[in-house]
């Protein structure tokens, strides 16, 4: 019961004026076994009333409700002050300029990234599929359109890293076929022929710099060497999910 006893936890990045974010942990809920202890996943069979009293718990550190996402690996960015109740339709990223709308990303593994400027702020949900699509272009290419310019910074959260991302050839020859600079990103896998381990978070970098992201964070936290602070779906696929949440102070 300890675990479940204590008050949840929470990584972050560098400290912006007006703006709060951070990543949960697994720690400070009270979901059991796979899930133990801060599963904030409803769509992982956990027991649901276990998944809302750890809702309940994030909420104690937010000015708010979170905007949920339908996540479904793509690229579509959900406009959260227009739509509100529309969580039903798939998105993978949101933007807000409204103070203490909190946007959320739910991972264990893909990479949340989070955007902030001094007008708005937005959140993504990237694995591999998402970030060779797009979503965060789509995401900053919207907050740009929507608030007139680029965010000030991202912050790339706790995922899988490269020593434990295993693909095969296709996966890399997407990447490679969508720019062949990010070949430097993939390593081959010193035990397994023919597979290739990636970095998804430097991916991540480096496209937000080519958008001209000028502030890029990235956590170094692995989802998948850590067992002790994050969940991790390649790991174990019955697992929880962790949240990333970011708001704008009111």
């Amino acid at each position: 019961m300890g675990a479940h006893m204590t008050k949840p936890t929470q990584v972050t990045g560098k400290i912006w004026p007006g703006i709060r974010y951070f990543c949960t942990t697994r720690h400070g809920g009270v979901s059991a076994g796979a899930y133990d202890s801060m599963n904030l996943g409803l769509h992982v069979n956990d027991d649901p009333q276990a998944v809302q009293q750890n809702r309940a718990r994030l909420c104690d550190s937010l000015p708010g409700q979170p905007v949920w996402l339908n996540q479904v690996h793509g690229t579509a960015v959900l406009d959260a002050d227009a739509a509100i109740g529309r969580d039903a339709q798939p998105y993978d990223a949101s933007v807000t300029a409204t103070p203490g709308r909190v946007l959320a990303i739910l991972t264990a593994d893909c990479l949340p990234v989070v955007f902030g400027s001094d007008k708005a702020v937005g959140a993504a949900h990237a694995g591999w599929r998402g970030l060779v699509g797009g979503v965060l272009e789509n995401t900053v290419k919207k907050m740009q359109a929507d608030y007139g310019r680029l965010p000030d910074f991202a912050w790339i959260g706790p995922a899988i890293s490269q020593l434990a991302f295993e693909v095969g050839p296709e996966v890399r020859q997407v990447f490679l076929e969508d720019d062949p600079q990010v070949a430097r990103f993939f390593e081959p896998h010193p035990a397994h022929a023919g597979k290739w381990l990636a970095d998804l978070s430097g991916i991540a970098a480096w496209r937000l710099a080519l958008l001209g992201v000028p502030h890029i964070e990235q956590s170094g936290l692995c989802t998948y060497t850590q067992e002790d602070l994050f969940y991790s779906y390649r790991r174990s696929p019955v697992t929880g999910r962790i949240a990333t949440v970011i708001w704008i102070n009111g």
